[in-house]
């Protein structure tokens, strides 16, 4: 249950940190900017991992938790109770920015700027480059150590940084599904579900082939 409530905390946390960025851009009309929305994510990020990385291993996002099962590194009877607490945690984080911000359109939803197959192929790809790095620095299906919270964080901001205008840079489905519901855009959602299981799917054999020792 620990384990549970830590990734619900984490998960609010992520995207009321995030989206909230997002939000607060828009209300203020750029205050934030687009490099400070891409801090904001890989800042939050970090901290998150170093806070609760210990209890939960700091999945805060299913696709990241599939791709632990898929690995062999996380126990899947504990899966559903993730998935479930991420997606509670994110809606709630949603739910408290529509209170606090009720004129904002989209909460921080993630649209693709263009075609929903360029988005698709670019959530996809900056998935299996963050869970590549993440099989790299976590241990076991934890993210902890010294290094793994700078890790995973600079290249969420990265991510954020580049692709952000683009596809929204989720990598999340918890965190795109949220303001989806909320703000009541669920006209991209299904490509925000779907391409990031894929993308950190897709990393887990690559990872395994990189990483498998060598036989002599």
């Amino acid at each position: 249950m620990r384990k549970y409530i830590a990734e619900l905390t984490g998960t609010f946390i992520l995207v009321f940190c995030g989206t909230g960025a997002m939000v607060i851009d828009q209300q203020t009309g750029g205050a934030v900017t687009h490099v400070g929305i891409s801090i904001t994510w890989g800042l939050i990020v970090m901290s998150l991992i170093y806070s609760i990385g210990n209890v939960s291993g700091c999945h805060i996002n299913p696709a990241v938790s599939i791709a632990f099962t898929i690995a062999g590194r996380f126990k899947a009877r504990l899966l559903p109770g993730y998935i479930a607490s991420q997606v509670t945690g994110a809606l709630l984080a949603s739910i408290t920015l529509k209170l606090l911000f009720p004129t904002s359109p989209l909460l921080g939803a993630t649209l693709p700027a263009g075609s929903e197959i360029q988005s698709f192929i670019l959530e996809l790809l900056l998935t299996f480059f963050l869970m590549l790095v993440i099989m790299n620095v976590a241990h076991g299906s934890k993210e902890q150590g010294q290094f793994a919270g700078i890790a995973i964080g600079a290249v969420v901001g990265l991510e954020a940084m580049f692709a952000g205008p683009i596809c929204g840079a989720s990598m999340n489905p918890a965190r795109s599904l949220a303001p989806a519901i909320v703000s009541g855009h669920l006209e991209h959602l299904w490509l925000y579900l779907i391409a990031p299981v894929v993308g950190a799917a897709l990393a887990i054999p690559v990872w395994k082939y990189l990483t498998a020792r060598v036989e002599h």
